[in-house]
This record gives C-alpha cells, structure tokens and sequence, in this order.
C-alpha cells in the first residue's frame, strides 16, 4: 500500500475525529497489516501530513488542535516508553552490568 492510498482514504472518509476509524477497519478496507498501516501513518506524519490518532482510531486532522491532541498522546508514549528504558537500565545492575557495556571492572 502507497502512503498516498492511506492519504487520500483518511481525507477523504476520516476526516475530523468525529470520523475516526480504528486501526482494525482501516486494515481491512486498505488490505493492509497492523505493522504496514503503521509504518505508513507514520511515514505520512514525517512528510507533514496530519494523520491524528486516538482511542478513536486513525483520523485525517479537520483543524490545529487535534494535531495538538495527537502530539500530546504521542509525549505521552515517548514517556512511558522512556521510563521502561530506564528501569530496565536500572535492572542491569542485578546483572553486574550497566547500561554503557557489560565490562566488569
């Protein structure tokens, strides 16, 4: 599937949040993996296009602030995983490692 396809499906029948789609229906309706949606939206999002997401689902952004909404989510994600990342550098220690190598001095 063409990033251009998921585009042009967004805008055109997900538009707005009120529209949203899970990510479910999108990948039936495209014929497309959870992993291919995903790369797609995300390859979409580095170009600048607003493709929003929510407990909603999938959504093509209808004004400013659900691309704010969808940025706040993603802050979220980023610390979570971030603090994940840290206690699993904090359990290294049990190993007798750190994070920077697994040289025992």
């Amino acid at each position: 599937m063409a990033s251009e396809q998921l585009k042009e499906h967004l805008k055109n029948n997900c538009l707005g949040r009120s529209h949203a789609m899970k990510a479910s229906e999108l990948e039936a309706a495209l014929h497309v993996s959870e992993n291919e949606l995903r790369r797609q939206v995300n390859r979409l999002r580095r170009k600048n296009v607003p493709v929003c997401s929510g407990p909603e689902g999938y959504f093509y952004a209808a004004h400013a602030g659900e691309v704010v909404d969808t940025i706040l989510n993603l802050e979220e994600m980023m610390k979570g995983i971030q603090d994940s990342m840290s206690g699993l550098r904090g359990s290294l220690e049990r190993f007798g490692e750190t994070a920077a190598g697994g040289d025992d001095a």
